[in-house]
This record gives structure tokens, C-alpha cells and sequence, in this order.
């Protein structure tokens, strides 16, 4: 039995009919989201709002199923009981080490099993918006685009945190101070950067760019009551590498999360200090880090105080939520496509197999854009060309390297 799993698991036609399956709610999905943003929103601001969370989480929870469910993925928390009692009772900005290929789908395994995964946002390129199913689902859901110019992004920050604050319910807001996902070309450059700057370079991480940082904090004051910093891992000898690939054959993946909270009221007011404190921040993440790859322990070595362990266990929902999806669209279009295909018609069939193979294209293209090797080069340029980090603004974390393939 164990044999016949592993071998549906890997099977490219089982793959296809989830490709088919997740295109296809998130075209309907992304379908309802426009007629409730023409009709709804300008009447019901909240209601709108309300009802695009379920609709964000029916299409993010399909990709968690398969971390969760299909893969058997472990994510293993270590927070604080205090911490922990505010966790999805709060509007957050996330901050996050960007490292690893499926680093925003472990993120939102630990967001939906705290209830706020139809409500997670991010700040993103402004390009990601015009690409269907998940960019179209991201406009609706008033993610914070920008613009990769500093002056234009700081009236956009405002504008959309002051609208997403607004959220009837809690908002997690990810920030990747990094700019982009962690590769050794771009951590040369970083390092680099730093000796000639006379800063810290880091181990593990790029040299986080503040002004991103900076430019909302004032807007968060009022509403937002915390930063929640959350450091990710994976052991360098597992044995199944953090890939998309590997998720999706079904191969457990195992992954340890540190989660602190630091109450906004606390953070300095001041631009130029809290520039020094998200770097002070990324050198404790930097040690935790090296420690967890020296010892096991974000602890032993980093001076970072312990934190329990907790180990949040997988919810039905998303279970439930995709086996929806799969009877829901795959009987259909199974049903007309083996028509087209068997039909004896060769403009038919030609239109049949037509469809599949613009479905297999667009699974091997959004496996292909999680891929490290695929990460935008921009980072890398940006420090080579002696620009500073702390002059640009930050953008997110599975929406990053999206855009470079577009």
C-alpha cells in the first residue's frame, strides 16, 4: 500500500489534475472577487472584505493541503505562551528571512493554523498583479504593490496600510527586509557591500533594506499593535530538499520556526533608529541561525532566550476545502476534455489535447518560478553597483521571483 502511495504521489497525471483542478478554482475564484470589487465594495467596504477572506483562503489553503496533507510536511514553532496568545487576534507586519524555495508556503502553513490565512498580505512588485489566478487574487485582496521607486512606493505604503488596517478582521502583513531570497551569488555581493560599508555582514542572510521598514512604521502605530519576527530553518543534511517539487511528489519536509513578537509602542520613532533596529534584528536572526545549523538549537548559540516547543498539528479544512475543489472542477473538465480527445475529430482533439498541455505548461512554469536558480538577479546587481540596501524598498516573498519570469 505504502508503494502504491509513493507511486500516485509521483505520478505527473495525478500532478496535472491538481494543476488543472487549483487553475480552475482560482479563474472562479479570481471571477467572483471582480464582481464582488465592482458591486460590493464600493456599498460594503467590510462585508466585501469579510467575504474576500473566505475566497483568498479556499484558494491559498490547496497549496497548504499539499504541504500539509499530501507531503506530510512538519513545521515545529517555538514561541512564547505570551506570544502566542496573540497570534491571529492582532494586525502584524511580518518580518521574515527569505532563504529557502517554499519559505512563504511554510509561512502560511503556521498562518492558516492560526486563522489567518485569508488574510494574509504582502508587499509586492508592482508587475505580479497582472498575472492570473494568484496575481489577480492578490489585487483583490489589496496587497501593497510597489513600484521599485522609493518616492512613489512611500505614498503607496500609506495609502494601502491605512486601507488594509482597516480590515474588519486581524491582517498579517509580510515584509521581506531582504529584497529578495537568499542566494550565494547575492550573499557575496552582500558581504561585500558590508566591508566596504564598515557593517556587520551575515552569515546566513542579505543586508536588510530599512527603508521599506521605516516608511511604515509610522503608519502602523495607530493600529498595528506588533511586529512578529519569524526565523525559518531546515537542517543542511535533510535528506528531502525545502522544494516545491518535492511537496509535490510527496516527499516530508522538515522545518523548525522561531516566532517573536515585538510590541510597535516599543520600537524607536525615529527614521534613522529604527534603521538600526531591523539591522540589530537581522544579526540576532544571523546567530540564530548559525546556531540552529551548528547545534540543532536556535538557542545554544545565538543569546536569544528559549522558547517552547510546540508542534501545530494540520487542520481538516483544508482538506475538505480541496477535495471541494477537485470533484468540483476536474469532473467537468475531465468529462469535456475526454470528449474533445475521443470524439474522432481532429480539430476536436487537437483543441483537447491543446488544453491539457496549456495546463502542464502552467504547472512546470509556477514549479519552475519557486526555484532558487530561477531567483531575480536583482539583489545581486543592485549591490554590485554600489547601490545601499537601505535605500530601497522591500518586496515579498513567493511574489519576488514571479515577476523576473513574467
Amino acid at each position: 500500500m505504502a508503494g502504491f502511495m509513493s507511486m500516485l504521489k509521483q505520478s505527473t497525471l495525478v500532478h496535472l489534475c491538481f494543476a488543472i483542478s487549483f487553475f480552475t478554482s482560482g479563474l472562479i475564484i479570481n471571477t467572483v472577487q471582480c464582481v464582488l470589487y465592482l458591486g460590493l465594495k464600493p456599498f460594503n467596504k467590510h462585508l466585501y472584505r469579510t467575504i474576500g477572506y473566505y475566497l483568498c483562503y479556499s484558494f491559498y489553503s490547496q497549496l497548504v493541503f499539499l504541504a500539509d496533507w499530501w507531503s506530510d510536511t512538519k513545521l515545529t514553532v517555538y514561541i512564547s505562551d505570551e506570544d502566542m496568545k496573540y497570534c491571529g487576534m492582532e494586525h502584524v507586519l511580518l518580518l521574515m528571512n527569505h532563504t529557502y524555495e517554499i519559505d512563504w508556503l511554510l509561512g502560511w502553513m503556521f498562518c492558516e493554523k492560526v486563522r489567518v490565512l485569508g488574510n494574509c498580505k504582502a508587499y509586492a512588485k508592482k508587475v505580479i498583479q497582472y498575472i492570473p489566478t494568484i496575481g489577480w487574487a492578490w489585487k483583490f485582496a489589496e496587497f501593497v504593490f510597489l513600484e521599485r521607486s522609493f518616492e512613489k512606493d512611500r505614498e503607496i505604503i500609506g495609502r494601502q496600510i491605512n486601507e488594509i488596517l482597516d480590515y474588519p478582521d486581524p491582517v498579517w502583513l509580510l515584509l521581506n527586509a531582504e529584497g529578495t531570497r537568499f542566494t550565494e551569488q547575492k550573499h557575496e555581493a552582500s558581504v561585500k557591500f558590508a566591508q566596504e560599508k564598515g557593517m556587520v555582514p551575515l552569515k546566513h542572510h542579505l543586508i536588510p533594506r530599512t527603508k521599506g521598514f521605516t516608511a511604515s512604521l509610522p503608519f502602523l502605530r495607530e493600529k498595528c499593535p506588533a511586529v512578529l519576527d519569524i526565523q525559518l530553518a531546515i537542517s543542511k543534511d535533510s535528506k528531502v530538499k525545502p522544494t516545491i517539487f518535492n511537496i509535490l511528489n510527496g516527499k516530508p519536509i522538515e522545518a523548525h520556526m522561531c516566532v517573536r513578537r515585538f510590541p510597535t509602542a516599543t520600537l524607536p520613532t525615529r527614521e534613522e533608529e529604527a534603521a538600526v533596529w531591523l539591522q540589530d534584528l537581522f544579526r540576532e536572526k544571523d546567530r540564530m541561525q548559525d546556531s540552529f545549523h551548528r547545534t540543532g538549537s536556535f538557542f545554544t548559540d545565538s543569546g536569544i532566550a528559549e522558547r517552547p516547543k510546540l508542534q501545530l498539528h494540520r487542520r481538516p479544512t483544508t482538506l475538505v476545502n480541496t477535495a471541494f475543489w477537485v470533484v468540483a472542477t476536474l469532473t467537468p473538465m475531465l468529462y469535456y476534455l475526454m470528449k474533445l480527445l475521443f470524439s474522432g475529430e481532429i480539430l476536436y482533439f487537437s483543441i483537447g489535447a491543446g488544453i491539457i498541455f496549456a495546463f502542464y505548461m502552467l504547472m512546470v512554469k509556477a514549479i519552475g518560478m519557486s526555484k532558487i536558480s530561477k531567483a531575480s538577479s536583482y539583489g545581486a546587481e543592485k549591490l554590485k553597483n554600489g547601490h545601499s540596501p537601505t535605500h530601497e524598498p522591500s518586496a515579498p516573498s513567493v511574489a519576488t521571483e514571479t515577476a523576473k519570469d513574467k
